[in-house]
């Protein structure tokens, strides 16, 4: 069945028929916690119900509804019931503070706003002035519940009693307001995380889902026999359209309990797909280097088994083995070394996706070393997401893919990436001048990112156009390739580089604290206290180390001279991070203004001489 809409999406997923549809882990009637599997015909029975119980709200053509919740069976039963009503879902991430939450409900105007937790609801309701237009909360905290646990005629209704609500639900009435929507119809509000200034919400009609959905399917190896596990969030945009994918192809989805639990997960659910940002490929490499070190005969074998790799790297990106010793050797190290990587994965594992940030050379050549396929794209809310992606036979490490079928990419004299096509949004909601600022007059986005196209047509994304750090002397020096490298050490988890109109560059560097932390006891260094611990010399050494290791394959202008260890890492609830880990700098240039400031304190060490190290 051809479809226009996610709306027809969802018809054609009600076809299925899969008895496990959809896996979530929660305690059953014993009390143990296990995955759960929830059939298509429950899935649809609930959408339907929810999809009444908004009709019954008023709820329809041109309304808004929110969804503010982790990841889990509620998020498709609200969002396909608020789209097949003709509404748009508005998506609010669940780490947002009760204010910043606030401002995106009572921006989007939405009349009716779903919150997974009862801290969630109780921070909203302490701002209940401030988000005029809603007139119900619907709490999902507690599952189906019972009808009793919500008053569905108060401002707070319990979801069991929203479910209880719509329990009248016609299947033909319910299909023909389906049917109903339009390919042109706004389809969500998704608002930006927020990163340099107060969010926009991104309109996203379905015509832009669809088209994305549609052309991912013909790249990308999707069948109804696998399993997906989902822990990425679904508030962000990369998730949700490979979840509509997912759906379409009839594959059983398995939620994650939390990004946390995500080892624990792939154990249980065995999935055979994935996406995810590169920063939980760089902590799976970086777990595998430091298991690797904890011996001389691990680290050997390991070292021996990752050259193997690299020499058969052209092979593995055709999915070919090479013949003679080399294959005899990769056969041996996929036996000792690699094996026990895919089994980490579930043991089923047959590809991955990586989005939403750059994903270091270094990592990806690992992964595909090792038989572990990771097909990187690039992407914008802006777009839906997907504008280009490495796909199976037509892949080149270090770059973001070929630009997908029915999207124009052109670059600008500047060195920014423009996109036109089915995916470009319909422009920010109640913002028609930075609507037209991001969409020019013919119909090209700009992305506000460097890159350049090759002779083959893929696509390098080089930098932000905004981060460019442009020093003392104005030499442009992109700061994500550094950072990039920096990052490979195993021993760092974050890095922020520094420098903007200043003489030379400097760097935030954040530990990979739980490989320093074995580093230091394999050291006989007390860990227990990660202040004291960033401060021992020895620490100082080995990362003074690492820096030097990136300078050396660095320009003269490009080296860092300063640097500092923080002895705290960043994340989304301290602020430094977007949920989907990228790093907020502004915020960082905001909380470390005094580290900062100490590195160009002192004179700057000659190029060669011992780096800064925080204090000159």
């Amino acid at each position: 069945m051809s479809i226009d809409t996610l709306a027809d999406l969802f018809l054609v997923t009600a076809q299925h028929h899969k008895p496990d549809h959809l896996l979530v882990k929660e305690a059953g009637p014993d009390d143990q916690v296990r995955y759960r599997p929830i059939s298509t015909a429950e899935l649809v029975d609930r959408v339907r119900r929810i999809a009444r119980a908004l009709e019954r709200w008023g709820v329809g053509q041109g309304n808004r509804v929110v969804l503010m919740a982790d990841n889990g069976p509620h998020w498709p039963v609200v969002d396909f019931a608020a789209l097949c009503r003709g509404a748009a879902t508005v998506p609010v991430y669940p780490t947002l503070l009760p204010e910043q939450a606030a401002y995106v409900i009572a921006d989007s105007g939405a009349k009716v706003a779903f919150v997974h937790h009862r801290e969630m609801l109780a921070g909203l309701l302490g701002r209940r002035a401030e988000m005029p237009a809603v007139e119900r909360f619907v709490l999902i905290e507690g599952g189906a519940g019972t009808a009793e646990e919500g008053d569905e005629d108060g401002e707070v209704t319990a979801f069991a009693a929203a479910l209880a609500a719509g329990a009248d639900a016609d299947p033909d009435r319910f299909e023909a307001a389906a049917r109903a929507v339009e390919a042109g119809d706004l389809a969500s509000l998704v608002y930006t995380s927020g990163t340099t200034g107060r969010p926009k919400g991104t309109m996203l009609t379905h015509r832009n889902f669809v088209s994305n959905v549609c052309t991912a399917l013909t790249l990308l190896d999707l069948r109804g026999d696998q399993t997906a596990l989902s822990f990425l969030p679904l508030s962000h945009v990369f998730e949700r359209m490979v979840t509509y994918c997912y759906f379409y192809r009839g594959l059983t989805v398995a939620y994650a309990e939390s990004v946390g639990a995500v080892a624990q997960n792939l154990q249980e659910v065995r999935p055979h797909v994935f996406v995810s940002v590169p920063r939980v490929y760089e902590k799976v490499l970086a777990k595998v280097r430091e298991q690797a070190a904890a011996s001389p005969v691990k680290q050997r074998i390991f070292g021996w088994a990752e050259k193997v790799a690299r020499r058969a790297l052209p092979y593995r990106l055709r999915q070919d083995h090479p013949s003679g010793l080399l294959g005899l050797q990769l056969a041996i190290a996929d036996g000792l070394v690699f094996s026990k990587i895919k089994e980490r994965l579930g043991g089923r594992f047959e590809f991955a996706v990586s989005g939403g940030a750059p994903l270091g050379r270094d990592v990806a050549e690992f992964f595909w070393g090792a038989g572990i396929p990771i097909y990187e794209g690039y992407g914008l809310t802006e777009t839906s997401p997907v504008i280009a992606v490495n796909t199976p036979g037509a892949i080149k490490l270090g770059t973001v893919g070929k630009p997908i079928n029915g999207v124009e990419v052109r670059i600008a004299e500047d060195g920014e990436i423009l996109v036109r096509g089915p995916n470009v949004m319909k422009g920010y909601w109640n913002d028609p001048e930075a609507t037209a600022e991001a969409i020019d007059d013919e119909g090209w986005l700009h992305t506000g990112d460097i890159g350049e196209l090759d002779e083959d047509g893929f696509l390098r994304i080089t930098d932000r156009k905004k981060e460019i750090i442009v020093n003392a002397y104005g030499k442009n020096i992109a700061p994500a390739p550094i950072e990039g490298r920096l990052k490979s050490s195993r021993f760092v988890g974050h890095a922020v580089l520094i420098g903007d109109r200043r003489k030379y560059l400097a760097a935030l560097l954040v530990p990979d604290f739980e490989a320093l932390e074995a580093w230091a006891q394999q050291q006989g260094i007390d860990a227990a206290d990660r202040a004291a611990l960033v401060e021992r010399p020895e620490v100082r050494e080995l990362f003074d180390r690492e820096v030097r290791a990136v300078n050396d394959a660095l320009a003269h202008y490009e080296q860092i001279v300063g640097w500092t260890v923080l002895p705290e890492d960043f994340s989304v609830e301290t602020g430094e991070l977007t949920p989907t880990q990228k790093v907020k700098r502004r915020v960082i240039d905001e909380k470390y203004a005094q580290e900062i400031e100490a590195l160009y304190r002192e004179p700057a060490p000659e190029h060669g001489d011992r780096a800064a190290g925080g204090r000159g």
